[in-house]
């Protein structure tokens, strides 16, 4: 076995000309990089541009037949240049050294993995997260993802999705930010932030990937994988800024997508990938398909075979082909036919090594393989604390009529309902590959700290009990068993917690749905404990806004606490019973009915906006506009009240908006003082309101703060449809409240 890599080997003599280390070390990564461009064959290029998935026990005798046998041989050859789906310390260096010691000039691999909202120790998702619009605790929340995927050898994750979209049906909506295009853009920022931290080469930071480039989000309908088709004043103002975000906080990698934009699909986009991405703004990391996206551009209609798929998709800019096998197996040929110009090879080449250099993975391969730290930082009690402190500020109250919550300590007859309420699984949410199974501490569990005087029923199966993360979600739609045994509990209480909702895998990827409402026998169980105690506190765990008109009206007291992840009892103990004051919002608008949908906060006018004593303007017959609970919305266990809105235009470039908060309540709370602004005349029509700016304070009882934001040409400006930014003079329109309705409102003009 060699104990030192080849590739060392390689530069010693390659820069022996200079006759000191000291100036081979004074060489920037971009020389070293341009200097083992010059050693590399064309298929060891194109072999930097390919990446396998996990495919065999390293540690077991090497595969024999099949794709896993030619997986075996492209990694000593030096023909691939990361892996997904490999995890553990003792695996990821018995592949690296496949690489690295055997192959001619010893490249390491990047491990990718898909470390979405925490690896052991799992954090809410990340919707959940953007409820907490508190971007310190994000950023932390992403840091500790990105320690406990580094200890097992993991340096690359393919998050954050940075998709905005206004579509619950959706069910990747638990996988980003949510609706807004502001919020999510600061969201980007501070996941990318905790993941990559100050210094990549440190061996607790991995490289960030943003995605999916580009509009995934707005698929048609809400159905996985669809067309989209949007017009440019959206595509610039509303998908591509969080992108953008994510390339000036130096994403390492950006991944494209499933879907066709405007007909073209994004993974053969030159226009998304090149001009935009790589062109206008400079992004200097690397381009990775999303998984098989390259090969899907034939059933696409797009190529014509994965042959023609491999060209098309090299010369748009995707850089790494995530298992389709296009680039190892036609794109050599494709260059030396003249299809592919070797100089974009280099190009996607050298993105790919330099982000490898950055990581250190040349200084020391195995630098993620170490097994103290593997031991040491999976299930840390600071990891802990952290998700902990995540899940608590992503709650939402949403209703508390009477004051219901929270509920005392010393409350007799406390009934909780609900199969949720025992469920250790299902409360860690989708895309949590690197999890435990069952390890989320249940709702019983956590409110079993503050009450002795609980008592459980468990009401009709909702959920098969087999769901897993690749099969269809099974739901119980006929069988009323335990509804009598629940309803007669509830008789027996003095209040009654209902945990409803989606089971943890009803969302995420190819999990779209055409209703919204809560699944199964779930709403039955809850009308019928109505008829018999009203004193009911909701909580719903779920991966996407619902349609739950019924509930808001009825219901007296309404929590929204997702999927919380591994702390989720102790989260939703903390708040039910007083220890914690609610104070998330809403990242998106909670429709009327699944008929309204998409809805969001910043729509545009339409020519026909106004209430007419007649049929003929923009409304339904049988449903209201406004949506059940808008975005930005959450109440707290206190009261705030808004006062003394006032504008400072005297710096055009600076203009200065405050307001005064005030805390009228008992208790100290926090509150989110959220701007929104309108530009009432623009050469491309703008949306009724956009938020503009967000300050999370804290105030005690009695106790007043001014808020000050100030409004630049940045927040002011809009992207026309030749995607040049301008700022144009006139009336705009300010409101400062407590969500994207209501609040106080005044005007400036901008000159």
């Amino acid at each position: 076995m060699r104990t030192q890599p080849k590739l060392l080997l390689l530069f010693l003599f390659y820069f022996a000309l200079s006759n000191t280390t000291i100036m081979a070390q004074r060489k920037t990564i971009s020389q070293k990089v341009d200097s083992l461009l010059e050693l590399m064959t064309l298929e060891e290029k194109v072999g930097q541009m390919n990446q396998y998935s996990g495919f065999w026990d390293a540690t077991g005798p090497a595969p024999k037949v099949g794709n896993a046998a030619i997986k075996y041989e492209h990694l000593k050859k030096g023909w691939v240049g990361s892996m997904l789906n490999v995890k553990g310390v003792e695996t990821v260096r018995e592949l690296q050294k496949l690489a690295v010691e055997e192959s001619r000039l010893g490249i390491p691999m990047i491990f990718g993995f898909d470390v979405i909202h925490g690896y052991k120790t799992i954090a809410p998702i990340p919707l959940a997260e953007a409820a907490s619009w508190d971007m310190e605790a994000i950023e932390n929340s992403a840091k500790i993802a990105a320690d406990e995927a580094s200890a097992v050898g993991i340096n690359w994750t393919f998050a954050p999705m940075v998709d905005i979209s206004r579509d619950a049906r959706w069910g990747r909506v638990m996988e980003g930010g949510g609706e807004d295009t502001y919020l999510g853009s600061e969201i980007a920022k501070a996941r990318i932030k905790g993941f990559q931290g100050n210094d990549l080469s440190q061996p607790n930071t991995i490289a960030a990937c943003a995605k999916h480039f580009a509009a995934y989000g707005f698929a048609e309908s809400g159905r996985e994988y669809n067309t989209v088709d949007i017009g440019t004043s959206t595509l610039y103002n509303a998908v591509l800024p969080p992108f953008h975000a994510a390339v000036n906080s130096d994403v390492k990698t950006v991944m494209n997508g499933f879907n066709l934009l405007n007909g073209v699909p994004v993974t053969g986009s030159s226009f998304l990938q090149r001009d935009i991405l790589k062109g206008k703004w400079g992004f200097e990391g690397f381009v990775i398909s999303d998984w098989a996206s390259i090969s899907e551009l034939v059933p696409h209609g797009y190529a014509k075979d994965l042959d023609h798929a491999s060209e098309l998709a090299a010369n748009a800019g995707s850089d790494m082909d995530m298992e389709s096998w296009a680039y190892i197996t036609h794109l050599v040929k494709n260059v030396r036919e003249g299809k592919v110009s070797e100089d974009k090879i280099n190009e996607a080449v050298r993105r790919i090594l330099t982000v490898k250099f950055e990581l250190g993975l040349f200084d020391d391969p195995y630098r993620y393989c170490n097994e103290q730290r593997e031991q040491e930082r999976l299930y840390h009690k600071d990891h802990k604390a952290g998700v902990l402190e995540m899940a608590k500020k992503s709650i939402v109250l949403l209703k508390n009529e009477g004051n219901l919550l929270p509920i005392s300590k010393n409350q007799p007859k406390i009934a909780v309902i609900g199969e949720l309420a025992n469920d250790s699984n299902s409360p860690l949410g989708s895309w949590r590959l690197g999890s435990d199974d069952n390890t989320a501490v249940s709702v019983l569990e956590g409110f079993k700290k503050y009450s002795n005087n609980i008592t459980y029923a468990k009401g009709p199966k909702i959920f098969n009990p087999d769901a897993n993360f690749l099969n269809e979600i099974q739901v119980n739609e006929t069988d009323t068993t335990g509804m009598e045994e629940a309803v007669n509990l509830a008789k027996q209480s003095d209040v009654v917690i209902m945990v409803l909702g989606e089971h943890g895998f009803q969302s995420g990827e190819a999990r779209s749905r055409t209703q919204l409402g809560l699944p199964g026998l779930q709403l039955d169980l809850l009308k019928e404990v109505y008829k018999v105690n009203q004193n009911i506190v909701l909580i719903l765990m779920n991966g996407r806004p619902l349609t739950i008109t019924w509930e808001a009206e009825n219901i007296p007291a309404i929590l929204e606490t997702w999927q919380l992840g591994s702390q989720t009892g102790n989260a939703i103990g903390d708040v039910v019973f007083g220890e914690y004051n609610p104070s998330g919002k809403l990242p998106m608008t909670f429709p009327r009915s699944i008929g309204q949908v998409p809805i969001y906060y910043n729509h545009y006018s339409t020519g026909r906006a106004d209430l007419e004593p007649n049929v003929f303007w923009s409304h339904y017959s049988d449903e209201k506009n406004e949506p059940l609970f808008p975005f930005g919305y959450g109440l707290s266990y206190t009261t705030f009240d808004y006062s003394d809105l006032e504008i400072d235009t005297s710096n055009q470039e600076n203009i200065q908006v405050s307001v005064t908060v005030t805390n009228t309540g008992k208790i100290e709370g926090e509150e989110v003082v959220q701007l929104y602004i309108h530009d009432k005349i623009a050469s491309v029509t703008r949306p009724v309101k956009e938020l503009k700016g967000f300050q999370k304070i804290s105030l005690a009882p009695n106790n007043s703060k001014k808020v000050i934001f100030t409004l630049t040409n940045k927040e002011l400006g809009f992207f026309n449809n030749d995607y040049e930014f301008v700022v144009e003079p006139g009336e705009f329109d300010v409101m400062v409240g407590t969500n994207s309705q209501g609040g106080l409102h005044s005007s400036f003009i901008k000159k």
